[in-house]
């Protein structure tokens, strides 16, 4: 991906966010000389990897297959007395309208998907043979959609209109992205803690971070990006 189409990007999202009165950190939106000047204060967002993530999956077209995440809070299981012991995570979603992230699913992190605004989330369901981690082309899924359960075929979406929102747990196989003609989607996740490294299986093996095409200065730093401490 091009610098200069993500800095337009993380622009849209920012504006999109202030008109769905949604508030991010203030350091959302610190330039990359702003990062060189923060000391350990900031260790916690550097080594959680918080903050900006933007991805095209390694499609060449983050339109219409791509995902723009910004992630707030992220703990780490250990044992340890640390400041970042939390076993949960917390991501705001950016979701184009036909936007397809692509199908995966987790082997330890149970989810919640939230529609918190703006257009409708379709979601795609498969349950994945826990043997052979393909999907089970005949297994019906019983998901929870705020609560109420609800069964649904191999294969099936589930429409999420704002306020509402779907608890997928570890082996389900899921895709999404905004209901055409309903523009942008502003989608939360709240989450056991996440860990992109080691718990994404896609079921066709993509890049989870794009290589970048540095044709302009960047205006943000990604969650892969930050500087060390001063």
């Amino acid at each position: 991906m091009k610098r200069s189409e993500i800095n337009r990007r993380i622009d849209e999202a920012l504006a999109f966010c202030r008109r769905q009165n949604f508030h991010l950190p203030k350091w959302a939106t610190w330039s990359p000389d702003d990062w060189r000047q923060v000391g350990h204060e900031a260790d916690e967002v550097r080594e959680r990897g918080l903050g900006w993530d933007l991805t095209d999956f390694g499609s060449g077209d983050y339109e219409r297959r791509g995902l723009l995440l910004f992630t707030i809070r992220n703990g780490r299981l250990t044992d340890e007395r640390d400041a970042y012991v939390k076993d949960y995570c917390e991501k705001l979603l950016l979701i184009g309208e036909a936007q397809v992230t692509p199908m995966h699913f987790h082997w330890s992190k149970m989810e919640d998907i939230i529609n918190r605004g703006g257009g409708r989330l379709v979601v795609e369901l498969w349950q994945a043979d826990p043997e052979t981690e393909e999907v089970a082309p005949d297994a019906e899924i019983k998901v929870s959609i705020d609560g109420i359960e609800r069964t649904v075929p191999a294969g099936g979406k589930v429409v999420l209109d704002a306020g509402e929102s779907i608890t997928l747990p570890p082996y389900l196989y899921h895709s999404f992205w905004g209901a055409e003609d309903g523009g942008m989607v502003l989608a939360g996740e709240v989450s056991r803690v996440n860990d992109d490294a080691r718990d994404n299986r896609f079921l066709e093996p993509l890049p989870r971070f794009p290589e970048i095409e540095e044709d302009e200065p960047p205006r943000y730093v990604l969650c892969t990006e930050y500087p060390p401490a001063k």
